[in-house]
C-alpha cells in the first residue's frame, strides 16, 4: 500500500486516507521457474496522477482480487476502470466497474515501465526466478523503491 500517499497531511493519532474517486486496475503475468507455472502482479493506481496505490503479487485467482480491494477499501475508490478478466464482474458492484481500453492507458504504460526495468516480467525472456519467494521480493523491493520511494 502507498503509505506516503496516505499520510501527507498533518501527522496525528489517526491515518488520514486520501480519497481517490477513480482507479485503473490491471494485473499483469510472469513466470516462476517455468512457463507452467504462473504468477501474478495484481496493483491499482490512481486514474488522475498515476500513483501506484496497491498491489498483490500472487495466483491468477479471485482471492488475490480481494486482497487488492481490501488494500484499496481506505482510499473510497468510487470508479474502477479495468480490463474484462472475469474477476472483476464477480468481483466490483456494477455500478463502479468500467471495463474497457480506454480508461486503463496509464496503468498499461505502467507495464510497460516494468517490463523493461525487470527481466522476470518480460512476456519473452531466459530471466525465471527459481522460487516464488525470490520472485515477489525482487519485484516487491523494485515496486517499493520506484513507485512508492522507499529506500531499500
Amino acid at each position: 500500500m502507498n503509505r506516503p500517499l496516505l499520510e501527507q497531511l498533518k501527522p496525528t493519532s489517526a491515518i488520514v486516507v486520501k480519497h481517490i474517486e477513480e482507479a485503473e486496475a490491471d494485473e499483469m503475468g510472469s513466470f516462476v521457474h517455468s512457463k507452467q507455472q504462473e504468477r501474478w502482479l495484481r496493483h491499482a493506481i490512481d486514474h488522475q496522477t498515476g500513483y501506484v496505490l496497491a498491489y498483490v503479487l500472487a495466483d491468477h485467482t479471485d482471492q488475490a482480487l480481494v486482497e487488492l480491494k481490501a488494500l484499496l477499501e481506505p482510499f473510497g475508490v468510487q470508479t474502477f476502470y479495468t480490463d474484462g478478466w472475469g474477476a472483476y464482474a464477480r468481483l466490483v458492484d456494477e455500478d463502479q466497474h468500467v471495463v474497457g481500453k480506454w480508461n486503463t492507458q496509464k496503468i498499461e504504460r505502467k507495464h510497460l515501465t516494468l517490463r523493461t526495468r525487470i527481466k522476470r516480467l518480460a512476456r519473452k525472456t531466459i530471466c525465471f526466478s527459481k522460487s516464488e519467494w525470490l520472485h515477489d521480493i525482487v519485484i516487491g523491493l523494485f515496486i517499493n523503491r520506484y513507485e512508492f520511494g522507499w529506500a531499500v
